[in-house]
């Protein structure tokens, strides 16, 4: 049976973030899973805003820079390592303190001017650094490919481009993170990949296509999809990371043969 993690940034919109986990827990999820946690209150505090609604923290992103700037990631920008470096500390200390056991780190979108060459090679030692960083606290590093019409001129589209700074990074702490709706859109054929990289992936996130809503709305089978990821032997989770089109909760119809 597929286990799927609410993400808690997207799904319950109308509820102060606090107040999303509990409603989460009560749609039948045992797991959640949100993008930055770092405005919402002190690690201590996030940690407790899962363990009283009583559901597992699967994952977060390491900071990511200031969106408000543009940012989507720092991972692969020259000149901003130590940024970086600091950002894997302040994840570390929010993972340990909700007991989340794997983050992801945004590659970003490459800085004009700079060769991809220097943009790779930045983004590849900051993957070595964070992974050893998250190595030392048990945890797992993430790294997620994104389809450039949602996000313009970020780093690594595919999964082959995904797989390719994994294996140069060389740490065995480190995976892909799959998202599908991005994933659909830059490549498709997602069934035979998923199986072709199951090995390498350490977690899943899913949204229809084409407008990041939730499955159902849009051109993939899901119901089809999720039991065949389950039949894989897959025994990640599956994080919910879409926009709900309506209610959050009637729009979980799809989901509750997952969550009873």
């Amino acid at each position: 049976m597929p286990k799927l993690a609410a993400n808690l940034s997207l799904l319950y919109p109308q509820l102060p973030f606090p107040e999303r986990f509990a409603a989460a827990a009560k749609a039948g999820f045992r797991g959640v899973e949100y993008q930055f946690p770092y405005p919402f209150g002190s690690a201590r505090e996030i940690g407790g805003y899962a363990r009283d609604a009583g559901v597992e923290v699967v994952l977060h992103n390491l900071p990511a820079g200031d969106a408000s700037k543009g940012d989507r990631g720092i991972t692969c920008q020259p000149g901003r390592s130590n940024e970086f470096r600091e950002g894997v500390e302040r994840a570390i200390e929010y993972a340990k303190a909700a007991g989340c056991p794997r983050l992801n780190t945004l590659a970003g979108i490459a800085p004009a001017g700079v060769p991809r060459q220097k943009v790779n090679e930045t983004l590849i030692e900051n993957l070595r650094f964070a992974a050893g960083k998250l190595k030392a606290a048990g945890l797992t590093l993430l790294t997620e490919p994104c389809n450039p019409r949602t996000i313009p001129g970020f780093f690594l589209n595919t999964s082959k481009e995904g797989i390719e700074v994994l294996d140069a990074a060389g740490a065995d702490n480190l995976l892909l993170q799959y998202d599908v709706f991005h994933m659909q859109i830059v490549e498709g054929d997602l069934a035979r990949t998923i199986e072709r990289l199951l090995p390498r992936i350490g977690h899943v996130q899913i949204a229809d296509v084409p407008d990041r809503n939730e499955p159902g709305t849009g051109e993939i089978n899901f119901g089809w999809l999720l039991p065949h990821i389950d039949r894989l032997g897959y025994k990640g989770w599956i994080g919910c990371e879409y926009i709900p089109k309506g209610d959050t909760d009637q729009g979980l119809s799809w989901a509750m043969p997952f969550l009873k």
